[in-house]
């Protein structure tokens, strides 16, 4: 299962092309300049924020960042990519947990949940300037966001039919791996208000209790 997971996310940093040979320092600089410019963008704006603002932010100076990134355009989509791997590992190790099918369905959606917790403002920037990227990144991004719904649906697949854990039908498997996807996004959304009345673990708690309610 969580082999088959691996092939369905693809690295955060593959497309976007980088003068540095070593993966793992390119992943590591890259992350940090995605969170200063997730920041950035948040409090001047995708249009108003330069790129010199991004190098001054990271503490990079101006030909550095160009070794990992060359436009703003190329930080948005790593912005959209680095969700979506997250998204992956987090499943993948839930995946791996050796509880009964519906105990492990109800770790991966605490794990999905978390994410979406720790990369709120991703997410938010996210739906909010997507709109700005080339084609090729946007429709990298969207065809992404159906990946993700994907490996929650190639999940549930896997543990359909075990134990006591119902068999679903295709409509079924898409309705609740669409509602996974959604639920887990909305606390990014709409935090601001929800935390009003809920921590995240009682959100987690809640929306599981409904999510396993169109299974069981």
């Amino acid at each position: 299962m969580a082999k088959s997971i691996k092939k369905r996310v693809q690295t955060a940093h593959g497309e976007v092309p980088t003068q540095i040979k070593n993966p793992d320092l390119v992943r590591e600089r890259r992350r940090h300049i995605i969170d200063s410019t997730v920041k950035l963008f948040i409090e001047h704006g995708y249009h108003k924020t330069t790129t010199r603002m991004i190098a001054r932010a990271a503490d990079f100076s101006i030909g550095s960042l160009y070794e990992y990134v060359s436009s703003k355009e190329d930080l948005l989509y790593l912005v959209c990519k680095t969700i979506h791997e997250e998204v992956g590992k987090a499943v993948e190790n839930a995946l791996s947990d050796n509880a009964r099918e519906k105990e492990r369905l109800a770790g991966i959606i605490r794990q999905y949940f978390l994410v979406c917790d720790r990369m709120a403002d991703h997410i938010l920037l996210m739906y909010q300037v997507t709109q700005f990227l080339p084609e090729k990144w946007k429709k990298q991004v969207l065809e992404n966001e159906i990946n993700i719904t994907n490996i929650f649906i190639h999940a549930l697949a896997g543990l359909a039919g075990k134990n006591k854990f119902p068999e679903l039908d295709k409509a079924r498997l898409n309705l609740v791996g669409h509602n996974i996807s959604v639920l887990g996004q909305m606390w990014a959304f709409r935090r601001w208000h929800l935390k009003k009345n809920f921590t995240i673990d009682q959100y987690i708690e809640v929306q599981t209790d409904f999510i396993l309610g169109l299974i069981f």
